[in-house]
């Protein structure tokens, strides 16, 4: 039996345990500075750090010259290959329909300014191997970047490489694999080195090293969010399905022993029955050690007063999922701003949404869904803003130009619209 954390309204120190509910990502010192140090050597030292790490951390010895894979992946059973194919054509389709254009508008004095959007030539996705090869995080990056035609898409996965990933990596679309990982694929990703050239942008998941080690090196390139450790909260009320809540939950506990479930629910039978179907369910399941430990630390279910009381916990809570099984969900999603994804209903499996149903999984956690929303088509284009004055525009605004000119003492400004107007 697990000893779960139960939180309720009724404890006389509640609003104190709400508090610690509201969560802010915070690297420990420990990892910046491992973090920092390999950083630092894979810059200075290129291949012969990557390579000397790779055998530190995982225990693979991989001399630079076999850091590419240019082998072509075998097939993956029919079966394996009509899933990858639904979910490529469900995230395209996603993808194609958030594309965004190129605009334009005149403004006050008639000069026309917009903006324009180039994707990314080169950039970097990082897929997480291990235990659990992430195939649907290559289709969900890869993708992605593909339809917003990006032309060199590098990506960096731990060795040795799942076969079936390393196809799912190839039929998405990547034009370069490096069978490396952890904080020295990042680094090699954004500084370059003798057999790997940087790219322009990193994007995809990873461990607290492999997020801090982002973290670190923006500014070399750009990089799309830090998406940890999974994370769940379920809002539920009385006649929901505690099977499909328990169910849910232990669906992204076992992403790994440092995923958070959250599951709430004004109902106390409720929150009992979930509990009691979390532990039947457990038995069964294969990466039972995994889940363990996350319901162990990392787990919290709690009872609150009403629902209204449940969404403000959520909402500082930020999950990365968030499912509603609840009546009419719909009408609470104007009230939701901290979540990355939201799911409908009982039937909303929140393992859709992680292998095929389109949007794409690299979503924000550890509280980062106050600041970050998730992976989107834009997030693999630069914008550039267009400004175009005739002489007559410019001539309507030119006292308020040398005005602003005056204020900043920038005289240099203010000469460069006196000369269009004929002034020496």
């Amino acid at each position: 039996m697990i000893d779960f954390k139960i939180l309720r309204f009724s404890d006389p120190d509640w609003n104190q345990k709400k508090k610690a509910l509201s969560r802010t990502y915070l690297s420990s010192k420990e990892i910046e500075e491992k973090v920092k140090t390999v950083l630092e050597e894979v810059l200075q030292r290129g291949d012969k750090a990557v390579s000397q790490y790779t055998e530190q951390f995982d225990k693979q010895s991989i001399d630079p010259q076999s850091f590419r894979i240019t082998k072509k992946p075998s097939p993956p059973p029919k079966p394996v290959i009509d899933a990858l194919r639904w979910a490529k054509k469900n995230i395209t389709l996603f993808a194609k329909a958030s594309k965004i254009k190129n605009w334009s508008i005149r403004n006050m004095e008639g000069a026309r300014v917009g903006e324009i959007y180039s994707p990314f030539q080169r950039i970097g996705v990082y897929v997480p191997g291990g235990t659990a090869p992430l195939v649907s995080t290559a289709l969900m990056t890869v993708c992605i970047a593909k339809t917003a035609g990006v032309k060199e898409i590098v990506v960096v996965s731990p060795p040795p490489i799942n076969p079936i990933l390393h196809y799912a990596i190839e039929y998405s679309g990547a034009t370069e694999l490096y069978q490396i990982g952890g904080i020295q694929a990042i680094g090699a990703l954004a500084f370059g080195t003798e057999s790997i050239r940087k790219v322009e942008k990193i994007f995809g998941p990873g461990n607290a090293y492999v997020v801090e080690a982002k973290r670190q090196v923006v500014g070399p390139v750009a990089i799309d969010l830090l998406p940890g450790p999974s994370e769940i909260a379920v809002l539920a009320s009385k006649g929901s399905n505690p099977e499909f809540i328990a169910a849910d939950l232990l669906a992204q506990a076992e992403h790994g022993p440092s995923s958070k479930i959250l599951f709430v629910t004004p109902d106390d039978t409720l929150l009992q029955s979930v509990m009691e179907a979390i532990n039947q369910q457990l038995i069964s399941l294969q990466r039972k050690h995994i889940l363990m430990e996350v319901l162990a630390h990392h787990a919290y279910f709690v009872q609150v007063a009403s629902l209204d009381e449940g969404i403000e916990l959520i909402e500082e809570f930020a999950p990365e999922h968030l499912s509603l099984q609840i009546p009419s969900p719909k009408k609470f999603l104007s009230r939701l701003k901290n979540c990355g994804a939201i799911y409908l209903g009982p039937y909303s499996a929140v393992a859709a949404g992680d292998f095929l149903s389109g949007p794409s999984h690299t979503l924000p956690t550890g509280g980062g869904a106050k600041s970050f929303s998730g992976l989107t088509l834009s997030q693999f284009y630069k914008r550039t803003s267009v400004v175009e004055y005739s002489k007559k525009a410019l001539l309507k605004v030119s006292p308020f130009l040398e005005s602003f000119a005056n204020i900043e003492s920038l005289d240099a400004h203010g000469a460069s619209i006196k000369i269009r107007r004929g002034e020496k």
